[in-house]
């Protein structure tokens, strides 16, 4: 063979290389869409919540939950609360609770379904409360809607806190 016939004509070498290009741009791609989230919602504008202050009655008396801010890390909402009791404001309780939440459900409430919650809470004594709750976005795609909270006080007794929230992490 002439030393001419190995030789490939300009345009061959110019396709395999566009070739060769091709496929580290698609590699790259595949290896962006493994490291990058699935939802935007399940991190940055998700990343904190506000829940507004809800009252609940009692027999003779009402309970006011409010709470900080709650933030996200790995796959938990954290907040410290305040409850006060009126009349009695000798229960009057505060502490901290922690909510789970996974991406799935973040990305289920993006879609405006319904999202079931579970978690738990600690006040300042030790005294460990349950948390169930549900929330409700307003429509598909929207960063606020409504939320019922249910706190077990005691084995028999639970406490149903109506309310909203709004999702206040960046956009």
């Amino acid at each position: 063979m002439q030393a001419a016939d190995k030789i490939s004509p300009p345009w061959e070498v110019f396709r395999r290389a566009a070739l060769v290009v091709a496929v580290v741009l698609a590699a790259a791609d595949f290896a962006w869409a493994a490291v990058l989230p699935p939802s935007a919602c399940a991190f940055d504008h998700c990343a904190e919540v506000t829940v507004e202050p809800a009252d609940t009655s009692i027999y003779v008396g009402s309970v006011n939950l409010a709470m900080q801010p709650l933030t996200r890390s790995a796959g938990v909402y954290r907040t410290d609360y305040v409850v006060k009791v009126f009349p009695f404001f000798f229960y009057d309780e505060r502490g901290s609770m922690a909510i789970e939440v996974s991406d799935g459900q973040l990305q289920q409430l993006e879609r405006g379904e319904t999202v079931s919650f579970s978690g738990h809470a600690s006040n300042s004594n030790g005294k460990e409360r349950r948390i169930e709750g549900r929330a409700t976005p307003e429509a598909a795609g929207a960063n606020h809607g409504k939320i019922k909270v249910r706190v077990w006080v005691s084995k028999h007794i639970e406490l149903v806190f109506n309310s909203v929230y709004r999702f206040t992490g960046k956009d």
